[in-house]
């Protein structure tokens, strides 16, 4: 067996062992792409009309937020301003377990829409891509244990498409439409695969990048050159046995209101719950709405309100920066319309590889045999001389 026979048998086996796990990521990862977009078509209270006047403070919307839900405290949500023409959401686990996000407009805080995350369409997608709907821990390895086998099958892949002569190069770039079905489907996994190949490889690693942190700190190493920057890392650490006078105004409110001052130019704010009184509470900004890359980071005492810590995007290194960026790189809208176009197409294309690669596959092993028919007499039998 030469070497690209093994690396084909091996290309064969990942793809029929992860091909069914790959195909359901790889489409409801493109099913995903748009889902702002989609939304905003469809759910018009995602949207309000933009005011001269400043949007509410967080404790007017928590309280009109959690009004139908009595036993729900404030300091329990999560509070978010997406900008001038947008609504800002409050978000909350209800007394039944349901992820329960509000919609309210943010210059007068009349509740617009209340909304059950657990039966939301992008809400199930989002799940389904993540975890194929199984228990967490189970999860985890199907899912990333079947990317991580893309990742490999997508080297092995490349492998095989390398064309042997330079006369066979321009069929490898091309699909056959006039052939038989076996053979277009053979180039709709080659051809397509291989221009889809980089993109997908990206879409997979920030993936794993999302799941094991440890692959996302490997490569900020890099990009940082070796250097370590301990600071950006570290949580600042309460002093509980330090007496503290609370906050006269509503925590969030005191969050709110350094936020902005601090970062005047972002449009996307967002609050955590406040948790325990040894946890700091985290406030992100972000330059703009529903983009994760550009964002200014805080943390406050749990109790007094206090700023602990403040980093500013400018400031962070290029290894932070990159890991910031991950989640907008993974669905290609770091590049704005073209990039989720990119994403969408190569995710779609990730989602038919499975498929055709099995075709292939299946074909190969019931293909048919025609009878060759028998050769044409160049003489006549002896009896035709009689």
């Amino acid at each position: 067996m030469t070497a690209k026979q093994l690396v084909g048998k091996l290309h064969l086996w990942l793809g029929l062992a992860s091909g069914l796990v790959v195909f359901i990521v790889s489409l409801t990862g493109a099913i995903f792409t748009f889902q702002d977009e989609i939304r905003d078509l469809t759910e018009p209270w995602r949207k309000v009309a933009a005011q001269t006047t400043a949007p509410v403070l967080p404790s007017r919307l928590q309280k009109a937020a959690l009004a139908p839900h009595p036993g729900i405290a404030a300091q329990d949500t999560w509070v978010t301003y997406f900008g001038p023409e947008r609504s800002a959401t409050v978000f909350f686990t209800d007394k039944a377990g349901n992820p329960m996000q509000v919609y309210l407009n943010p210059y007068t805080g009349k509740v617009l829409h209340e909304q059950n995350l657990s039966t939301h369409f992008f809400s199930i997608v989002q799940e389904i891509h993540m975890t194929l709907l199984l228990p967490e821990p189970f999860a985890k390895w199907v899912v990333s244990g079947s990317v991580l086998i893309f990742v490999v099958m997508l080297g092995t892949g490349v492998v095989l498409w390398w064309p042997k002569r330079k006369q066979e190069r321009k069929q490898r770039f091309t699909i056959k439409w006039g052939a038989r079905w076996r053979r277009v489907n053979y180039d709709l996994h080659n051809v397509l695969g291989f221009y889809a190949a980089s993109v997908a490889l990206v879409l997979a690693l920030t993936g794993l990048f999302m799941v094991f942190p440890w692959m996302l700190e490997s490569v900020e190493f890099v990009a940082n050159g070796g250097r370590q920057y301990p600071q950006e890392k570290a949580i600042p650490k309460i002093d509980t046995l330090q007496t503290v006078t609370a906050s006269t105004q509503p925590l969030a409110d005191v969050i709110y209101r350094t936020a902005r001052r601090l970062s005047p130019q972002n449009a996307m704010i967002l609050i955590a719950p406040r948790g325990t009184d040894k946890d700091p509470v985290g406030c992100w900004t972000y330059q703009r709405a529903l983009h994760y890359y550009y964002r200014d980071e805080f943390s406050f005492h749990p109790v007094s309100g206090q700023l602990l810590k403040q980093q500013f995007h400018a400031s962070k290194s290029n290894g932070t920066k990159l890991n910031d960026a991950n989640y907008d790189i993974h669905t290609g809208q770091i590049l704005g319309l073209g990039g989720k176009i990119v994403a969408f197409l190569a995710s779609l294309i990730s989602a038919s590889l499975p498929v055709t690669g099995f075709l292939v596959w299946w074909g190969r092993r019931h293909k048919t045999i025609k009878p060759s028919r028998p050769a044409r007499a160049t003489t006549l039998p002896a009896k035709a001389y009689s």
